[in-house]
């Protein structure tokens, strides 16, 4: 296996964690670098082609004997061009390629607090320069690092896993057994509709994740549910929890204009003649990783009648010390651009029997007006409107199922929407961060089970208004390649 990325990915220590739980050998790439190409780097200077020719050749050597000896191993190398991936991998179909991805923030930021190592920090920007990531005809295991070394080990081995069962792996029977021995992921068994189930835990929180649709069923903190979500058995209604891809909210008609063709989605939301939320609600989400406190789950949106787009989705829950994160990561892996939006359905709760006594706070400027189909039809200020929640006040008797923007954002780029207790001393935060231009904020006046109604307020993390396919208001056009982020995350407050 050969583990590629650049400075400050992890290679190290992911593959090293990697050989372990595989029971394989171990060599890091920089042990074959000479003295003088150490010195070079410590000195600032990046390392021209010339310089690495003799290093990828020791590496290369080294790969040769492990093959000819049958003996499995994971070797760590930066690799940046594709040439240099070419000089390791050609002619020798028994090796991996597993890429490990991170932002440039990320890798500068993990740089900066390592120490000891001789390859400074500011030579960053030149690999990132000369990086030309691994093309699909490479077969890369793609992950990415925004995660813990663990999470990240486990994600590799369940791609290999999944490529071995798809008969893609070129491995052979020794590297499938070792993956069936080193993936242990630990999901419970199928729990009826909603499919399998997976329990996260840290500290005095707890969540849990089904299969369908990749949702979120429950969120407890101190044996405190701050979901009104659904029960272990039961079917999802309300779209509680669910994602909303590759639209949130409502697609008027169905109908829209893209790339030079009328496309026409399926009606789901008959009696107002729209489609609504999207298109994997009702698909089983395949799990990608696991560990006590995180699961990443994967889902393809194939092309279908009304989104003839190809585009790979993942999500990943966590718990730590400051609550639940989620992030969304959307990707197209088709061949021409694709509109894209994305949205989460949680119903939040502080404990009371309705939602009309808890204080809500929305930092938004504005909200949109809609039609009686949910329709946006105009943008206007929220001052001196009963939808000003600024400052916190209880909801009352107000019928919200309302879209809002112009987020007012802390220094950390965070809009945070609380619901509180009538008390004021305890509630949680739902903040949107990356991606989370919109917010949506449903009272449930309008759902089908009446004994539901008003129990929850629904606040739902959105990249684009209502409608967007149509208006093209802050929709994503998603190129090849291309891949859109969406970050938003719970956090409790105030005592048990």
């Amino acid at each position: 296996m050969l583990v590629v990325g650049v400075a400050g990915s992890g290679k190290t220590t992911v593959g090293r964690l990697l050989a372990e739980r595989l029971g394989w050998a171990f060599r890091d790439g920089d042990e074959f670098h000479s003295e003088a190409d150490r010195a070079r780097m410590a000195a600032g200077h990046p390392l021209t082609d010339s310089d690495r020719g003799p290093w990828l050749e020791a590496i290369r050597e080294w790969m040769d004997e492990a093959i000819a000896c049958r003996r499995q191993a994971v070797v760590t190398c930066s690799a940046l061009k594709r040439a240099y991936r070419d000089a390791l991998l050609a002619g020798r179909r028994e090796v991996l390629l597993v890429y490990l991805h991170g932002s440039r923030e990320l890798l500068s930021s993990r740089l900066a607090s390592r120490h000891g190592h001789f390859f400074p920090a500011g030579l960053l920007e030149s690999q990132l320069a000369e990086l030309q990531e691994p093309a699909p005809d490479e077969r890369p295991l793609v992950v990415e690092i925004d995660q813990p070394p663990e999470a990240v080990v486990t994600a590799v081995l369940s791609l290999m896993r999944r490529e071995s069962a798809s008969g893609r792996s070129a491995a052979g029977s020794d590297t499938e057994h070792a993956v069936r021995a080193g993936a242990r992921n630990g999901s419970s068994p199928p729990l009826g509709p909603t499919g399998e189930s997976w329990r996260l835990v840290h500290g005095a929180q707890s969540a849990v994740v089904v299969q369908l649709g990749g949702a979120l069923r429950d969120y407890v903190v101190q044996g405190r549910p701050l979901l009104d979500g659904f029960s272990a058995g039961s079917a999802i209604t309300g779209g509680r929890g669910q994602l909303l891809i590759p639209w949130p909210n409502r697609v008027g008609d169905g109908r829209y204009d893209f790339g030079g063709r009328s496309l026409q989605l399926p009606l789901t939301e008959v009696d107002k003649n729209n489609a609504i939320h999207g298109l994997l609600r009702w698909t089983l989400w395949k799990l990608l990783a696991r560990t006590d406190d995180a699961v990443m789950l994967g889902a393809t949106l194939c092309p279908q009648p009304g989104y003839p787009f190809l585009v790979e989705v993942r999500v990943d829950y966590r718990l730590g010390p400051e609550g639940l994160r989620t992030t969304v990561h959307a990707t197209n892996t088709g061949t021409e651009a694709a509109p894209y939006g994305v949205g989460q359905h949680p119903y939040l709760t502080i404990g009371t029997d309705l939602v009309d006594s808890a204080l809500l706070t929305v930092p938004a400027r504005y909200l949109l007006r809609t039609d009686e189909r949910g329709l946006p039809i105009g943008r206007e200020s929220v001052d001196g409107t009963p939808y000003d929640f600024r400052t916190a006040r209880p909801i009352g008797g107000l019928n919200l199922d309302t879209a809002f923007t112009g987020l007012d954002r802390a220094l950390d780029d965070r809009a945070v929407v609380r619901l509180a207790h009538p008390s004021g001393l305890r509630g949680v935060d739902l903040w949107l961060g990356e991606g989370a231009r919109y917010v949506q904020v449903y009272t449930g006046d309008t759902l089908a089970e009446p004994e539901r109604r008003r129990r929850g307020v629904a606040v739902e993390a959105m990249s684009c208004p209502p409608d967007a396919f149509r208006s093209r208001t802050d929709l994503t056009v998603l190129e090849p390649g291309a891949t859109h982020v969406l970050r938003w995350g719970l956090s409790p407050w105030g005592p048990p």
